[in-house]
């Protein structure tokens, strides 16, 4: 039985600005986004913003280019048939159906922790939907500074060992060996718990995760350490998933999210805001299977806004105003894309909405 992870965070979120200004003494009239031009001064002032993009690329390109892991259940994970499944898949799906309407329009290219950051600075890949640890340094290096839009997956670092080892705690890795994914937060934080212990080991570093795995399974390490995520997602793979426990403890914080790069503010708030917007459609119980239903019979001007039936959130984004009528259509809401891919693997725990005791939580729609 997996054990929820029990933490109670209290966080001041900041007040964002409002994507238009309301007019004083007056109230819009608008027709449907799908039959009505935007206004002239609205589609210039998109035209602008997104000149010499990467929103203007993917748009011309005809496809979305997206960065993911490739190897973890529930996550991103290609079957044998050659199809990709899973929570960073499905965010990859939303953004091409916002932006081009059609969720197919993607082609992943799968990337180890070393190459992940270096693709996305060369311009291989649009974007990252990638199990990635939103950090300070990650975010602020200069002209390598990357944007990490909302967090998709509030995860922990946890240790793997077998049942039989006799392990129960940290402190019994002393004089032991641990596989770990060399370039990652997680190496990291394994050698600053271990150093706070005072616990000496002996790190077994791989460039893959699935190498990592690999040797684990085969007993070249006495644990593994990665997110919880990865790590429940793997253990079911293996041949006797009982045979493995994952220790009662928690090595740091693990916010992971899609990832764009530094100084291209449309392209990074079109991925922001459709990521949002998938949080915020399960907050208006707006499903896959009701999204057309409802922007057809709605008198919530706010699910108006939301799903572009008027206004022109869309255009401001320099995207089609149904933009998440789309993105919700091809995938569902964040609750709808939790359970399909993970399921009760993983509690949702953190990751349920605000309303529900969760961190999941999108500015407003306005």
């Amino acid at each position: 039985m997996i054990k929820k992870w029990s933490i109670r965070i209290f966080a001041t979120l900041l007040v964002l600005t409002p994507l238009a200004a309301c007019q004083s003494g007056t109230e819009s009239t608008s027709t449907p986004a799908t039959d009505a031009a935007a206004s002239p001064a609205a589609e210039g002032d998109a035209a602008a913003s997104t000149a010499g993009s990467r929103l203007e690329t993917v748009k011309s390109r005809g496809k979305l280019v997206c960065g993911v892991e490739g190897t973890i259940p529930g996550f991103s994970f290609v079957g044998t048939d050659g199809a990709y499944s899973g929570l960073d898949v499905d965010v990859c799906k939303a953004v091409a159906a916002a932006v081009l309407g059609d969720p197919t329009k993607v082609e992943y290219r799968n990337l180890d922790s070393t190459e992940r950051f270096t693709a996305l600075r060369g311009g291989e890949v649009d974007m990252l939907s990638r199990n990635t640890t939103w950090t300070l340094s990650r975010d602020a290096v200069g002209g390598n500074a990357m944007e990490f839009t909302p967090t998709t997956f509030y995860d922990a670092q946890g240790m793997m060992v077998r049942s039989d080892s006799g392990i129960t705690k940290l402190e019994d890795m002393a004089g032991k060996s641990i596989c770990v994914e060399t370039g990652t937060t997680t190496e990291l934080n394994l050698t600053s718990r271990m150093t706070e212990l005072g616990v000496t080991y002996t790190d077994v570093k791989f460039q893959d995760g699935t190498e990592a795995v690999q040797a684990y399974l085969e007993g070249r390490c006495d644990g593994f350490s990665s997110d919880k995520s990865q790590l429940f997602a793997r253990r079911t793979q293996f041949p006797t998933p009982t045979d493995h426990v994952l220790l009662d403890v928690t090595m740091s914080k693990e916010p992971l999210g899609p990832v764009t790069m530094n100084n291209d503010s449309a392209w990074f708030d079109v991925v922001k805001w459709v990521t949002y917007g998938l949080i915020q459609a399960e907050e208006f119980d707006i499903t896959q299977a009701n999204v057309t239903q409802i922007a057809q019979s709605t008198t919530s001007k706010d699910v108006k806004s939301f799903l572009g039936v008027e206004g022109d959130f869309g255009t401001q984004l320099g995207i089609p105003n149904d933009f998440m009528q789309k993105a919700i259509l091809a995938v569902g809401n964040y609750g709808e894309i939790y359970d399909r891919n993970i399921g009760d693997g993983i509690p949702r725990g953190l990751n349920k909405l605000w309303t529900d005791g969760g961190l999941m939580y999108s500015p407003p729609f306005r």
